[in-house]
């Protein structure tokens, strides 16, 4: 029997116990937790925080370059984790010391950046950092000052991303796959298949990636759209790990109008429990009011929703709702049509197959049963930028005209273990990240080599400098800008430093070393590229990082309470009579 959708109570009452005052007493007993300082003042301070970054460096710089190794993750619930992904090995490092841990939390940080920003380059970005600290934490303790030292390096950062936006060129189409099959681990057959899907729904299009059920990697075309709109509530998240909202098979309920009374929204709600289908709600804004009741019940089990605001503003908002209305059979409602939320039923809701809703952005997938009147819509609007003068107008109408018409491309990752799957479907993510990246920013030669490039042109920015101290801190950026070559060579089984002298004793920009093949040559003509949004962000987080390592002089950490060893108590009885003698 289907349970009926009920409404609830949406605001508390203020003499709620989730307000009620501590007492005074209790308030006075709370104990403060004791901190530990440790001072710099004979260097063994850094020394701790810098073996916690050589540690990181170390563990992630095996899985760098063509022929780096994988890492093996201990997994509390299931199967180790065996990743090549240096932002996934990085979220499981914990050390026991604390000083080294913090080094470890320290240079984090770039890996996390670059990979929030660009997609991929984490274990770049904690190389370029290991080499700024460790050459740095040199001189500082020569007796430079760090102060100066910081400032070079961030000057000599600034100045190495405007040479290199004059390296950087457009990605060509023929390239794309190289660029998806360097990030992933020169595996050309996933580079052919993401060029393929970009190919097939634009090079602005929507790639996603999701669990196959075969052995072998797929790639499908379906009809759908993407929009910079995220839910309302964490609440409505159903997978806590990646942190989206995803329904199979759901309805659509599209508002032109802020929906503040939760009464409106009752008939609609309650059909969608009786008949147990879940409902995504996109209205141009829901008060908390009328969005209480929708979380309580969801929360309870009792309904399958989330709710989304509706992207764009104004004339646009009504636009896009239109949109997505004819994409899902859907109708939006309106009151100035004489449509009413409190009167609406099932019948003006859209349809979906798929939708994956994150913090920023919501996926709809639809079966292409509305192809017919998406293809009337498209032709529509065509003809209105034939007869539109203005340029902001033809701009709009041509996004609407993508929107509508540009599929999405799904590629679904198969293997033949859970372990080999998490492992491809990581690669994956960062070869699309990737290729996005040189989409955005254009592509410089890669290998590593486009930074040994870019330390040559150090000397030159050291002029612009404002004293000797922040020149020796260019210096410190030029030797650490050879930490990922090296290491690329050495995972190769190479000597880095005689790779990097042989490197640099050619003046052409696209010769470098091919670790994959243990050849010298044109690396852009051997397709070894790099997206130029990952060397920006590699350089502009290892030099934050490092700055703020090299200025710090004392750390101030928790002392841990060792907890005595209680007298443990007799074992309960399990004979089943009861316990006994308690």
């Amino acid at each position: 029997m289907a349970c009926s959708l009920t409404p609830l109570p949406t605001i508390s009452s203020p003499k709620s116990t989730l307000f009620t005052k501590r007492p005074m007493a209790a308030m006075l007993n709370t104990k403060a937790m004791a901190k530990e300082l440790h001072f710099n003042h004979d260097g063994s301070t850094t020394k701790k925080l810098l073996a916690g970054v050589d540690m990181v460096a170390e563990l992630v710089g095996v899985t760098l370059g063509p022929k780096g190794r994988n890492v093996v993750l201990q997994n509390k619930y299931g199967p180790p984790k065996i990743v090549n992904d240096g932002e996934t090995v990085l979220k499981e490092i914990e050390l026991e010391d604390p000083l080294e841990n913090i080094g470890v939390k320290l240079v984090r940080q770039a890996g996390a950046k670059t990979n929030d920003l660009a997609g991929d380059g984490s274990t770049t970005s904690i190389l370029l950092a290991q080499g700024l600290i460790a050459e740095g934490v040199k001189v500082i303790a020569a007796g430079i000052n760090p102060i100066q030292i910081s400032r070079g390096i961030e000057k000599t950062a600034i100045a190495l991303v405007s040479e290199l936006k004059l390296m950087a060129r457009e990605v060509k189409d023929h390239e794309i796959a190289a660029v998806a099959a360097v990030s992933a681990g020169n595996d050309y057959a996933v580079g052919n298949m993401i060029s393929d899907a970009l190919q097939r729904v634009g090079r602005r299009g929507v790639v996603t990636i999701e669990k196959g059920n075969s052995v072998e990697n797929n790639l499908e075309i379906v009809e759908g759209m993407q929009f910079d709109r995220g839910y309302l509530s964490h609440y409505f998240v159903t997978d806590r790990r990646t942190r989206k909202a995803e329904f199979q098979d759901c309805k659509l309920l599209l508002v032109d109008k802020k929906i503040t009374n939760p009464k409106e929204m009752f008939k609609i709600l309650d059909n969608a429990v009786k008949e147990k289908y879940p409902i995504v709600i996109i209205a141009e804004g829901i008060e908390q009011e009328a969005l209480a009741p929708v979380i309580r019940n969801k929360l309870r089990h009792v309904l399958k929703a989330a709710a989304i605001k509706a992207p764009a503003f104004g004339e646009r908002k009504s636009q896009y709702l239109d949109d997505i209305a004819i994409l899902t059979g859907g109708t939006v409602i309106r009151d100035d049509m004489g449509l009413t939320l409190e009167k609406a039923d099932k019948d003006v809701l859209g349809t979906a197959t798929k939708v994956v809703i994150t913090k920023d952005s919501t996926l709809i997938v639809t079966d292409g049963s509305t192809q017919e009147a998406v293809t009337k819509r498209v032709t529509q609007l065509q003809r209105l930028v034939e007869n539109t003068e203005e340029n902001f107008q033809k701009k709009i109408l041509n996004e609407r005209i993508a929107r509508l018409s540009g599929g999405i491309a799904i590629l679904q990752v198969g293997a033949q273990t859970q372990i080999e799957l998490k492992d491809k479907q990581l690669r994956i993510e960062d070869a699309v990240n990737a290729t996005k990246a040189a989409i955005e920013e254009g592509v410089v030669v890669g290998g590593g080599c486009c930074l040994l490039r870019l330390s040559l042109k150090v000397d030159g920015i050291k002029e612009f400098l404002d004293n000797e101290e922040q020149k020796i801190g260019a210096d410190i950026f030029k030797r650490a800008l050879a930490y990922p070559a090296r290491q690329i060579a050495r995972n190769a089984g190479v000597n880095g430093n005689i790779v990097i002298e042989k490197v640099l004793s050619v003046n052409d920009t696209r010769y470098g070393y091919n670790a994959a093949t243990a050849q010298y040559e044109n690396l852009m003509a051997a397709g070894i590229l790099d997206p130029s949004k990952v060397v920006r962000c590699c350089l502009e987080n290892a030099a934050s990082v490092a700055k703020t390592f090299l200025t710090s002089s004392a750390v101030v950490i928790d002392i841990t309470e060792t907890v005595p060893n209680r007298m443990r108590r007799k074992p309960v009885p399990t004979s089943g009579i009861g316990p006994i003698g308690i």
